[in-house]
This record gives structure tokens, C-alpha cells and sequence, in this order.
């Protein structure tokens, strides 16, 4: 079932063309690859996505509707969640704290209202454990790893029951054991019905995790295949110009 449709999506900078005439669509509890090389025009297709830009031509749909969308919020409100490459994380926050960023829980009456730890770490904690994380709701972020980072991004986006998780390079600048731990954190949102958008130069994991592949190449795509049919030789051709088009 599709969660979010692109119909002939471009979009024009001037006149720079970032994105010519791009259409797919995203099906639920799905792990899609997005590859391409620097300039793609990966980050300006995820940015529409997430409603930092709108398209010059074409459309987004959700549910059969025409999505418009101004700003970012917007897209959280239909349930779009990203996860940045930078994470965007308060390094002398706990766990908790960094998961209800912004959207903190509280209890009291009228103006006498204080924040209720008691009931972050508590659904904090509930999250880790959905995604079979270690990472627990009191550790203060400065001390994690980069795996235990991405479990706290991952548990904010679920805050908002999220249809679409958008993740930007997750697994770059982490070792190895890390990789392992972000793609099973991939693995576990997917296994909950959610369909997550991996942005990543990096094969091996897409291959891995994902259940197909759309390759960009200067601002169109160039390849919208699965997995099982496609190899880590045919996407880097794909991404390099060696092979035009499938």
C-alpha cells in the first residue's frame, strides 16, 4: 500500500534545475535506498519530502490528496519524521530529554503546570526498548555512541507515530559494531510498519537493509529497482553514468 506518491516532482533553483520530472512512489513498511553521487539531488528531493521546499512542478500525495506543505512542521503533522546526519542532539541532555525536545511532557493545573520526568523516562524507556536499544533514558548523550545517538534520534520521531522516517547518511563516521546496531534500529521501524527512506553512499547497507533502490543522477532518476533484482555492480554504474538508465 502506498504511504506517499512523487508525480513528475521538479524543482527549479533559477535556473538550475535540482530535480527534473521525478516520480515514485513509497509503499508501507518499507526500507527504500536512495543513492546517487554528490549533487544528485538527493538532499533537494528528501528537503521537499520534508516540506522545507515546495516543487516547482508536479505534485506530493498522500492517501490519494495532493500533500502542500510550507515548512517542516507540516510534514511532521502528516506524519513525515527526518532523522538529520547530524542528528541534532543536546550532547548535556539525558536520553529523555533529547527524545521530548520541544515536546515536553507536563502535569499540574492552569499556570502551576512543571514537567514530568517521571513520565519522559518512562515512555523514553518504553521506546528504546520497541527498538531494542540499549540505550536507557538517563544517560546524558555526551557519553553514547554513535549507534546509541542514532537510537535517540529514531525514538523522537517516534513520538508522533510516524508513517515516513527519513534518514540522512545514519551509518557515516561510525564503526563497524555501530553500522550493525543503526541498521537493526532500520530493521525494527520497518518491522513496525514504517517506511524509511535510507540516504546513503555507503552499498553495503543499503543492500543489507533495503527492499529497493532509487538511483539519482544530475537531478533525475535514473533506476527504481529491488533489491534482488539489481547488484552493488549495477548501482554503482548506475551512479557514475556507466550504465545511462534502467
Amino acid at each position: 500500500m502506498s504511504v506517499l506518491e512523487l508525480v513528475n516532482v521538479s524543482k527549479h533553483f533559477g535556473a538550475i534545475h535540482a530535480i527534473s520530472d521525478v516520480s515514485f512512489s513509497l509503499e508501507k513498511g518499507q526500507v527504500v535506498g536512495l543513492m546517487g553521487d554528490n549533487g544528485a539531488g538527493k538532499s533537494t528531493l528528501v528537503k521537499m519530502i520534508a516540506g522545507n521546499f515546495r516543487p516547482s512542478e508536479g505534485a506530493i500525495r498522500m492517501d490519494g490528496a495532493d500533500l502542500v506543505m510550507h515548512k517542516p512542521v507540516e510534514a511532521r503533522r502528516h506524519g513525515i519524521e527526518v532523522v538529520h546526519q547530524n542528528l541534532a542532539l543536546c550532547d548535556n541532555l539525558t536520553a529523555a530529554a533529547n527524545v521530548f525536545l520541544g515536546r515536553e511532557l507536563r502535569r499540574g493545573v492552569g499556570p502551576f503546570r512543571i514537567l514530568d520526568y517521571a513520565a519522559m523516562y518512562k515512555r523514553a524507556g518504553e521506546l528504546f526498548k520497541e527498538l531494542k536499544s540499549e540505550t536507557r533514558p538517563r544517560d546524558l548523550v555526551r557519553r553514547m555512541s554513535g549507534g546509541q545517538r542514532q537510537a535517540v534520534a529514531i525514538a523522537r520521531t517516534r513520538l508522533s507515530d510516524a508513517k515516513i522516517v527519513l534518514m540522512d547518511e545514519p551509518t557515516a563516521a561510525i564503526s563497524v559494531r555501530q553500522v550493525a546496531e543503526v541498521l537493526n534500529l532500520i530493521r525494527q521501524l520497518r518491522d513496525q510498519g514504517i517506511t524509511v527512506v535510507l540516504i546513503s553512499h555507503r552499498m553495503p547497507d543499503v543492500f543489507d537493509v533495503a527492499d529497493r533502490v532509487i538511483v539519482m543522477r544530475r537531478g533525475r532518476k535514473v533506476a527504481d529497482k529491488a533489491i534482488a533484482t539489481s547488484s552493488p555492480e549495477e548501482i554503482t554504474g548506475l551512479i557514475t553514468g556507466a550504465i545511462e538508465k534502467v
